[in-house]
C-alpha cells in the first residue's frame, strides 16, 4: 500500500506486476533480482527483466542496458562473521550518461518513491 501511495504523489504509477514480483522476491525468494523500466509517455514503472534465484550480480549487470535508465533491486545473500546467514535487498538506480536530461532528472529524483 505504501508503494502505491508514494507513487501516486509523484504522478508515476507502479504496475501490479512490479509489486507482486517484488513481494515474490522478498518473501518467497524466487527471484535474485528485478529490473524495472520507466515508461516515459505513460508514466508507469513496469518490470523489464526478472532474474531467477540461481543468478548472480554479474547476471544483473549484464541485463542492464548501456543506453537507457533502469531501477533494479538485488537480493544479496551473505554469511556474517558469527556464521549467520543473512539477506539484504539493495535498490539500484541505473543512470546512463547520454540520457535525455529531463528523463534523467525524473529517474534520479523519483528513485526513492519506487520502493
Amino acid at each position: 500500500m505504501a508503494m502505491a501511495f508514494k507513487m501516486a504523489t509523484t504522478g508515476m504509477r507502479v504496475t501490479d506486476e512490479c509489486t507482486s514480483s517484488f513481494m515474490d522476491m522478498k518473501w518467497k525468494k524466487v527471484h535474485r533480482y528485478i529490473v524495472f523500466k520507466i515508461e516515459e509517455k505513460s508514466r508507469k514503472v513496469t518490470v523489464d527483466k526478472v532474474g531467477g534465484a540461481g543468478e548472480s550480480y554479474h547476471d544483473l549487470e549484464d541485463s542492464l542496458p548501456v543506453d537507457d535508465c533502469r531501477y533494479a533491486v538485488f537480493d544479496f545473500d551473505f554469511v556474517t562473521v558469527d556464521n549467520c546467514r543473512k539477506s539484504k535487498i539493495f535498490f539500484i538506480a541505473w543512470l546512463v550518461q547520454f540520457t535525455f536530461i529531463p528523463f534523467l532528472i525524473l529517474v534520479a529524483s523519483k528513485g526513492k518513491t519506487v520502493i
